[in-house]
This record gives structure tokens, C-alpha cells and sequence, in this order.
């Protein structure tokens, strides 16, 4: 007897928001292709395709209306159309000409010959742009939309409509209609991942649901920052649920290493420093000190302004973990710096009996691997990451200007060791709102008092006619004892207006005869930069011309006056990193910023260092005017790329993510 075969089973039906665009109606295999362009697949991907703008079509203006450079709404009826080419056809404009019955619009497509098939004559246009000319009115380039009737036309008209990111031969009408029946038909499918979020934040939130519908079809204009908001919410709330898991994953594999130390070193190297640590000191050393005697090990981020003490207790942490018998490791980004730390502990450590060593891609000053109870300090570069480098009993990696360093250096240093205790350390303020992405995972600690007896800094922004003034004054205070930075953008001469060091070097010599010139920036070799620097600090070299290379690394108490030359180049945080070279000693400082170009933008950007020394405040003025990606360095491939939130704007969305992601999120074996 023969056994009938059963069939397999049916597939289960995908969920609803996962459904392929396919399926859609309207959606054949050329619109499936241009969807896919923009990385659009399925309903999910449609309803979170977030609108470019909006227009308010219930009201806009006539084409008499118009004003020059200033964008605007206005629709028409085509009465003239065509296109023209030049130069054997190698460009050509598409051109319309709108009527609405107050003037004339011209509307021109330079080479892109394929929008003559969007218009055909008579038809009525919406068309947004900016008027670059009234005699004739003409805007260029402008987004466009025919005007048809039928059952969906309200979509389009009479109402606040989306204007979405398209791609070529894809309709900005057939995209706005395809989501507003995909809203229809999913909208109440939408699962909501937070339901109790109004309850659990104790303020009214929009559903997902909702929020979607606000953000495609705002009913007024609120209603686009409600749903984007509750969009931006849902992502940092991910983000933060993420970071909550993989600290309580390290936590259950990880456990901390007995380092918080006896005190027998660090007592007489407190009482050997010649001065008393502030109050922010002696709180953040407790903290460390809790940290490396925790039963986990310690992840946790100091940040500091310019010359609020850092290194300090960078020392004291690392005595901590020299008197429990592990080795420390401290990672610089430059050999500059690398070289200042070494020489620093090696003055402070060695009277205590300890061990420092260097460990640079010029300069080791051992090569043997750590033996395994030896008390020793290893400062580096980036060769501590090298196969060379092998400690026994690490205990302590610290990372100085961590924002230079990426995430799997980091990681990378830290397999040295077994769960090693981790500190790393920035000069430049992290605005709260990028910390709490970049940094959730790390606990965080903040000098913020400046050491007593240290001289004001006074900062003032010129043009480059008041260049022959500021040399005086410069000449001036060199004559009086004191020594002076001079910072370039460039090496090298490129040509296009930035001043290069090797070129400005003669000139400078002349300029300040008598007093002695060097010149310091990346191409030297390792030798002649620790030349010139010698020079500088003991004060042979009275005025010191630099790249942006001395941003780090150099502390030269008797430096007094700063000229950074092209400064509209550079960004706030880096002009107040460098700024943070000065004001190092008793006496009163200059920070003199000379604008290349004299625009608004670079005079605006200026006035908020000449007004503000707090290197926070500077922090956050840099992340609205740049946004997070020029801040992020070569954290960039570990950034949130985000659709919805803005990190330059949302920094209380991303506290309050932070958090509900405690209270919606449950614990290892509990509930939230």
C-alpha cells in the first residue's frame, strides 16, 4: 500500500508591517526598483520613509507674490513649454512657463532632459523653489508637482501635504499616495514597542500609531514635531535599551580587580606636589576609588576643561592600581603628548621608587615584556595596541583624549589585560546629550574647578587688517619675558588662502627679530619635534609656530599670548583646546583669533569664544553649529545613525530616553 504524501506546510503569513511593497497596490516591478533606490521594501520601510518638508497648500502665494531669494509655494497653468541645447547637445534646459492670472513663471531643469516627460501643456503645477530672478520671475531646479483631480486629489491639495525624497522617475504624487493608503490600511496594525510610555513618563504621548499619522499628514502644522518627536523618542529609547543590555552583559561575565590601592604611594605624592588638589580632585579621586574597588570593573569617562587638573588624577588613579601590584597602561593620541606624560610621572613616580616606561613608534624605553610583579607605568601611543607590548597583571587602562582614539583601539587595549579597569579622560567638554549616546556604557565624572592661582584668560576676535596691531602687542609681551604660540591651519601652502607654516616661518623670523622663532608641526621627525619643544619650554624659543599639532601636549606655564591665524576654520571645541595652552601659569593670557574671511557666520562663531571661557557651554554651541558628525572623530562607526532624532536639538528627548529605558526595560530575572 502506498503511503499518500502530505504537503508541506503552508509558510506563516509574514506580519502585517513586514508584508513587501509588492504586495501594494500601484506597485509593479519598475516602481518596486525605484522604491528599492531609496531603500524601501516593505510597509515598515514606507511608513518610516520620514517626509523632507511639508507645504502648507491651504495657503500659498500668487506668482506675483514672489519675492527674490526667498523660497516660496505658488501653482500655475502651463502655457508654454520646451527644450533647448547647447553645444552639441552636451546641455540642454527643460523650461515651463506658468500662468496663474497675476504673472508669468519660468521654470528651468538644466540637463535633465527627462522631465519634459512629467508636464504636458494646460496642466495646473504646484511648483517650491527660490526665486533667482523677477525680469522674468525664473526659479531653477524646483520641486514640482502636476495637479490632478479625481478621489484622491485631497491628498495633494488643500491641506498640509508631505513632500518625501524621491528618485529618478518616481513621482512625488504616486510616493505621498502610496503612503497615504498604506496608513490606512496598517495604520491601526502599527504595534506600539512602548504602551506604556504616557503612564511610565507621567506625560501624555502620542501612540505610534498617531505619531506616524501626524507625520505624514499633519492635520496642523504642531503636528509634524509631535509625531517626530515621539519617532525621535522611540529611537534613543533603543539605543538606550541597547547600551542598558550590554552593560549588564559585562557585568555578569566581568568582575573587578582589586585595585583601590593602600595609600602608601599616594600619600607622599600628594604631600610632593607643591600644591593642594581642588575640591572637584579630591570628589572625582573618591569616585575612582570606589570604581577600582567595586566588584566590577570600572568603565568611566573624566571630562575636564583646559587645565582643570585631569593628569593629576589620572596619578592618582594609577597609584591605586600600582599599590594593589597591577601595572597601569595610559594611551595618548600623539607622541607629543605621550612624551609630556612620561615625563611628567617619570618626575612625580620616580622619587617614589616606581617604574615608567615609554612606549612610542620613535621611542621605547624597554622592550622587554613587564615582569609580573613589578609596580610599573607604561605610557604610549598607539604602539601599547602593537604585539610588542605584553603586560602581565594590567589593571588600569587609561586613554587620554579619548575622542581621538577609536572604539576598537579602546577594545583593543583592554584585551591586554583580563577585564582590565578602564578611565578614559577628554580636555574637550562632550555635550551631554553626544555623551549619553556615545559614552552610555561609562559612568561619568566631571572636573569642574579650575586650579587657584592661575591668571585670566582674555580673548578677543579680529579681522586680518588688525594683523600689524597684533604683532606689536606679541612683540610686546615678548620684550616683557613672556613667550607666545602662533597657530597655522596648514603645513603647506595650498593655495587656497589658508596660512601654512612653512611659508609664513621667514616672515615670522623677521617679524619678531630678535626673539627666537621655531616652528613645530606633523612632518618633523620625532628628534626635531622633541628639539623644538625642549627649546620652547626651557625658553630659547620665545614664540613657538605651530600647527594644530600643540593642541595637546605642550605645558609651558610662561606662554602667554595665542594668535590663531584662518581661526573661522577651525571648530569651537578645537579653538578652545588650543586656547587651553595658555593661561597655564600666573600670569594673565591672550587668546588673539584672526578670521581669514570676514563673514556673519565666522564672526558669530568667534563672539562665543570671546564671550564664554566654559568649555561646556563652548561643547554645545559646536554641536548646534556643526552637528554631531564633525564631533565624533573616529567614533563615527560607532555612532546611531538616527532617522528621526536630532542630537543637536533633542538633548532632553535623549535624558528621558535614558531614563525610561531603566523603568521599560526589565532586569536580568525581574520585571521593570
Amino acid at each position: 500500500m502506498v503511503t499518500p504524501m502530505t504537503a508541506p506546510p503552508a509558510p506563516a503569513p509574514l506580519p502585517p508591517l513586514a508584508r513587501p511593497l509588492t504586495e501594494l497596490r500601484g506597485v509593479g516591478p519598475e516602481r518596486a526598483a525605484q522604491l528599492a533606490r531609496l531603500e524601501l521594501f516593505t510597509v515598515a520601510d514606507l511608513l518610516r520613509h520620514r517626509p523632507r518638508r511639508h507645504e502648507d497648500r491651504r495657503h500659498f502665494c500668487t506668482i506675483a507674490e514672489l519675492r527674490l531669494q526667498e523660497a516660496a509655494t505658488t501653482r500655475g497653468r502651463i502655457v508654454a513649454m520646451g527644450t533647448k541645447t547647447f553645444k552639441q547637445g552636451s546641455q540642454s534646459v527643460f523650461e515651463i512657463i506658468l500662468d496663474d492670472g497675476t504673472a508669468r513663471l519660468h521654470c528651468r531643469w538644466w540637463n535633465v532632459p527627462y522631465m519634459r516627460n512629467y508636464f504636458r501643456m494646460d496642466d495646473e503645477v504646484f511648483v517650491f523653489g527660490t526665486p533667482k530672478a523677477l525680469k522674468p520671475r525664473t526659479i531653477d531646479h524646483p520641486e514640482s508637482e502636476v495637479i490632478e483631480g479625481g478621489e484622491e486629489s485631497s491628498i495633494h491639495i488643500n491641506r498640509i501635504a508631505p513632500v518625501y525624497p524621491l528618485t529618478e522617475g518616481l513621482p512625488q504624487r504616486f510616493l505621498r499616495a502610496l503612503v497615504w493608503r498604506a496608513l490606512l490600511e496598517f495604520g491601526p496594525l502599527v504595534p506600539d514597542p512602548w504602551p506604556d510610555l504616557a503612564r511610565v513618563a507621567g506625560t501624555p504621548w502620542p501612540t505610534l500609531a498617531e505619531a506616524l499619522q501626524k507625520l505624514h499628514f499633519p492635520e496642523v502644522p504642531a503636528d509634524i514635531e509631535t509625531g517626530r518627536r515621539r519617532l525621535a523618542l522611540d529611537e534613543f529609547i533603543e539605543l538606550q535599551r541597547d547600551i542598558l543590555a550590554r552593560r549588564r552583559r559585562f557585568e555578569a561575565k566581568a568582575r573587578g580587580l582589586p585595585c583601590a590601592g593602600d595609600n602608601r604611594w599616594m600619600k607622599p605624592f600628594l604631600a610632593g606636589l607643591g600644591f593642594g588638589l581642588t575640591n572637584a580632585q579630591t570628589r572625582v579621586l573618591r569616585e575612582l576609588q570606589q570604581d577600582l574597588g567595586g566588584a566590577y570593573p570600572m568603565r568611566r569617562l573624566l571630562q575636564g576643561d583646559v587645565g582643570s587638573g585631569k593628569t593629576v588624577v589620572a596619578g592618582g588613579a594609577i597609584l591605586m592600581a600600582l599599590e594593589s601590584g597591577y601595572n597601569a597602561a595610559l594611551m595618548a593620541p600623539t607622541e607629543i603628548l605621550a612624551e609630556q606624560h612620561f615625563r611628567t610621572f617619570a618626575r612625580w613616580f620616580e622619587p617614589l621608587g616606581l617604574t615608567v616606561k615609554l612606549r612610542t613608534g620613535a621611542r621605547k624605553t624597554d622592550d622587554d615584556p613587564l615582569l609580573a610583579n613589578g609596580a610599573t607605568l607604561t605610557v604610549g601611543t598607539h604602539a601599547l595596541i602593537e604585539a610588542g607590548y605584553a603586560p602581565q597583571r594590567l589593571g588600569l587602562v587609561i586613554i587620554d583624549e579619548q575622542h581621538k582614539f577609536g572604539v576598537s583601539q579602546r577594545e583593543e587595549l583592554l584585551r591586554k589585560g583580563n577585564y582590565p579597569h578602564l578611565l578614559v579622560m577628554t580636555a574637550t567638554p562632550i555635550p551631554r546629550t553626544l555623551g549619553l549616546t556615545l559614552y552610555g556604557e561609562l559612568d561619568w565624572s566631571v572636573l569642574d574647578e579650575l586650579p587657584r592661582g592661575r591668571g585670566v584668560i582674555k580673548t578677543f576676535a579680529r579681522t586680518a587688517e588688525r594683523l600689524p596691531k597684533v604683532w606689536d602687542f606679541l612683540r610686546e609681551k615678548l620684550t616683557e619675558g613672556r613667550q607666545a604660540y602662533i597657530v597655522h591651519p596648514r603645513v603647506e601652502d595650498t593655495g587656497k588662502g589658508l596660512k601654512a607654516v612653512t611659508k609664513e616661518f621667514a616672515s615670522l623670523q623677521s617679524l619678531l627679530a630678535p626673539h627666537a622663532v621655531g616652528l613645530l608641526h606633523g612632518r618633523l621627525k620625532s628628534g626635531e619635534k622633541e628639539g623644538v619643544m625642549a627649546a620652547f619650554r626651557d625658553g630659547t624659543v620665545k614664540a613657538l609656530l605651530a600647527t594644530p599639532l600643540i593642541e595637546v601636549g605642550l605645558d609651558v606655564p610662561n606662554a602667554t599670548v595665542m594668535v590663531i591665524e584662518n581661526a573661522d576654520q577651525f571648530g569651537l571645541a578645537q579653538l578652545h583646546q588650543l586656547r587651553g595652552r595658555i593661561g597655564r601659569g600666573a600670569h594673565d593670557s591672550w587668546c588673539i583669533l584672526v578670521a581669514g574671511v570676514d563673514n556673519a557666520a565666522g564672526r558669530a562663531k568667534l563672539k562665543i569664544l570671546e564671550e564664554s571661557g566654559d568649555g561646556f557651554r563652548i561643547a554645545e554651541e559646536d554641536l548646534k553649529l556643526r552637528g554631531p558628525g564633525e564631533l565624533l572623530g573616529q567614533l563615527q562607526s560607532g555612532a546611531p545613525d538616527f532617522r528621526f532624532g536630532n542630537l543637536a536639538e533633542d538633548g532632553e528627548l535623549v535624558r528621558l530616553a535614558r531614563e525610561l529605558a531603566v523603568k521599560l526595560v526589565p532586569p536580568p530575572g525581574g520585571t521593570a
